[in-house]
Protein backbone atom coordinates (compact mmCIF):
# COMPACT_ATOMS: atom_id res chain seq x y z
CA UNK A 1 0.00 0.00 0.00
CA UNK A 2 3.17 2.46 0.58
CA UNK A 3 3.94 1.71 -2.73
CA UNK A 4 0.70 2.30 -3.94
CA UNK A 5 -0.17 5.56 -2.43
CA UNK A 6 2.99 6.83 -4.21
CA UNK A 7 2.12 6.19 -7.42
CA UNK A 8 0.04 8.74 -9.32
CA UNK A 9 -3.32 6.55 -9.27
CA UNK A 10 -4.18 7.41 -13.45
CA UNK A 11 -4.41 4.10 -14.06
CA UNK A 12 -3.43 4.76 -16.97
CA UNK A 13 -2.40 1.72 -18.35
CA UNK A 14 0.98 3.35 -19.73
CA UNK A 15 3.69 0.71 -17.74
CA UNK A 16 1.42 -2.11 -19.58
CA UNK A 17 -0.40 -3.07 -15.95
CA UNK A 18 -4.24 -2.85 -16.26
CA UNK A 19 -4.45 -0.65 -12.95
CA UNK A 20 -1.61 1.68 -10.51
CA UNK A 21 -2.34 -1.14 -8.18
CA UNK A 22 -1.65 -3.45 -10.03
CA UNK A 23 1.27 -1.56 -11.58
CA UNK A 24 2.63 -1.75 -7.26
CA UNK A 25 2.21 -5.24 -7.22
CA UNK A 26 4.33 -6.43 -10.17
CA UNK A 27 6.82 -3.58 -8.96
CA UNK A 28 7.07 -6.02 -5.59
CA UNK A 29 7.70 -8.87 -7.37
CA UNK A 30 10.17 -7.30 -9.69
CA UNK A 31 8.40 -7.72 -12.59
CA UNK A 32 8.75 -3.74 -13.17
CA UNK A 33 10.89 -1.06 -12.50
CA UNK A 34 10.00 2.44 -10.99
CA UNK A 35 11.11 3.79 -14.45
CA UNK A 36 8.19 2.11 -16.39
CA UNK A 37 5.52 4.29 -15.09
CA UNK A 38 5.68 7.08 -17.71
CA UNK A 39 3.84 9.53 -15.43
CA UNK A 40 6.03 9.53 -12.56
CA UNK A 41 8.38 11.00 -14.49
CA UNK A 42 6.41 14.51 -14.69
CA UNK A 43 7.19 17.07 -12.56
CA UNK A 44 4.64 16.72 -10.14
CA UNK A 45 5.79 13.13 -9.25
CA UNK A 46 9.12 13.88 -9.10
CA UNK A 47 8.97 13.98 -4.97
CA UNK A 48 6.97 10.07 -5.07
CA UNK A 49 9.34 8.77 -7.99
CA UNK A 50 11.87 9.80 -5.82
CA UNK A 51 10.62 7.86 -2.68
CA UNK A 52 9.74 5.43 -4.40
CA UNK A 53 13.32 4.73 -5.77
CA UNK A 54 14.87 5.10 -2.62
CA UNK A 55 12.05 2.49 -1.32
CA UNK A 56 12.87 -0.68 -3.64
CA UNK A 57 17.14 0.35 -3.50
CA UNK A 58 17.72 -1.68 -0.75
CA UNK A 59 16.13 -4.61 -2.78
CA UNK A 60 18.86 -4.03 -5.22
CA UNK A 61 20.83 -6.78 -5.43
CA UNK A 62 18.63 -9.31 -3.73
CA UNK A 63 18.01 -12.87 -5.29
CA UNK A 64 14.28 -13.39 -6.53
CA UNK A 65 13.39 -14.74 -3.32
CA UNK A 66 14.66 -11.53 -1.58
CA UNK A 67 17.83 -13.04 -0.02
CA UNK A 68 20.33 -10.30 0.52
CA UNK A 69 24.03 -11.52 1.99
CA UNK A 70 26.04 -8.41 3.03
CA UNK A 71 29.47 -9.61 2.41
CA UNK A 72 31.17 -7.02 4.57
CA UNK A 73 29.52 -8.85 7.67
CA UNK A 74 30.02 -12.68 6.50
CA UNK A 75 32.98 -14.35 7.41
CA UNK A 76 32.52 -17.82 6.22
CA UNK A 77 31.32 -19.78 9.21
CA UNK A 78 28.62 -21.80 7.37
CA UNK A 79 26.12 -21.55 9.93
CA UNK A 80 23.19 -20.91 7.56
CA UNK A 81 24.56 -23.47 5.13
CA UNK A 82 23.91 -26.39 7.78
CA UNK A 83 20.59 -24.53 9.02
CA UNK A 84 19.42 -24.69 5.56
CA UNK A 85 16.55 -27.37 5.47
CA UNK A 86 16.76 -27.46 1.29
CA UNK A 87 20.70 -27.60 1.92
CA UNK A 88 20.43 -30.60 4.45
CA UNK A 89 17.80 -32.46 2.04
CA UNK A 90 19.65 -32.11 -0.80
CA UNK A 91 22.80 -32.86 0.54
CA UNK A 92 22.62 -35.05 4.11
CA UNK A 93 25.80 -36.40 4.01
CA UNK A 94 27.72 -33.16 2.86
CA UNK A 95 26.54 -29.72 3.59
CA UNK A 96 23.52 -30.97 5.49
CA UNK A 97 26.38 -31.97 8.27
CA UNK A 98 28.88 -29.45 7.98
CA UNK A 99 31.03 -30.79 5.30
CA UNK A 100 31.98 -30.03 2.13
CA UNK A 101 29.19 -30.06 -0.21
CA UNK A 102 29.01 -33.61 -2.62
CA UNK A 103 26.59 -32.10 -4.99
CA UNK A 104 25.82 -28.84 -6.45
CA UNK A 105 21.80 -28.89 -5.68
CA UNK A 106 22.73 -26.37 -2.85
CA UNK A 107 21.76 -22.98 -2.11
CA UNK A 108 23.56 -21.81 0.29
CA UNK A 109 27.39 -22.57 -0.02
CA UNK A 110 30.84 -20.54 1.46
CA UNK A 111 33.28 -19.91 -1.28
CA UNK A 112 36.07 -18.01 -0.97
CA UNK A 113 35.13 -17.39 2.45
CA UNK A 114 31.83 -15.59 2.09
CA UNK A 115 28.31 -17.83 1.93
CA UNK A 116 26.83 -17.32 -1.20
CA UNK A 117 23.42 -18.09 -3.03
CA UNK A 118 23.08 -20.65 -6.08
CA UNK A 119 19.58 -22.48 -6.93
CA UNK A 120 17.98 -19.56 -5.44
CA UNK A 121 15.01 -21.14 -7.10
CA UNK A 122 14.97 -23.94 -4.93
CA UNK A 123 14.38 -21.79 -1.76
CA UNK A 124 11.51 -22.50 0.31
CA UNK A 125 10.79 -18.59 0.09
CA UNK A 126 10.51 -19.12 -3.58
CA UNK A 127 7.33 -20.52 -6.11
CA UNK A 128 4.00 -21.25 -5.79
CA UNK A 129 4.60 -22.92 -1.97
CA UNK A 130 6.47 -20.61 -0.83
CA UNK A 131 6.65 -20.40 3.24
CA UNK A 132 8.55 -17.85 5.01
CA UNK A 133 11.57 -19.87 6.21
CA UNK A 134 14.07 -17.97 7.84
CA UNK A 135 16.58 -20.30 9.36
CA UNK A 136 19.63 -18.68 7.16
CA UNK A 137 19.09 -15.72 9.18
CA UNK A 138 18.22 -16.81 12.75
CA UNK A 139 21.32 -18.86 12.50
CA UNK A 140 24.05 -15.95 11.63
CA UNK A 141 25.67 -14.59 13.94
CA UNK A 142 26.28 -11.61 12.26
CA UNK A 143 23.30 -10.06 10.54
CA UNK A 144 25.18 -10.76 7.37
CA UNK A 145 21.62 -12.80 5.51
CA UNK A 146 18.88 -10.82 5.35
CA UNK A 147 15.25 -11.32 3.03
CA UNK A 148 13.95 -7.86 1.70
Amino acid sequence: MEIYQLLPKTNCKKCGKSTCMAFAVALLSWEVAVEDCPPLKDVEFKNNYEKLLEMVAPVEGSTETGLIVHEDKCFGCGNCVVACPVNVANDPHGAGIGRAPTNDKLILRVEDGIVRAFNIQECRRFGENRILCNLCIITCPTEAIEFV
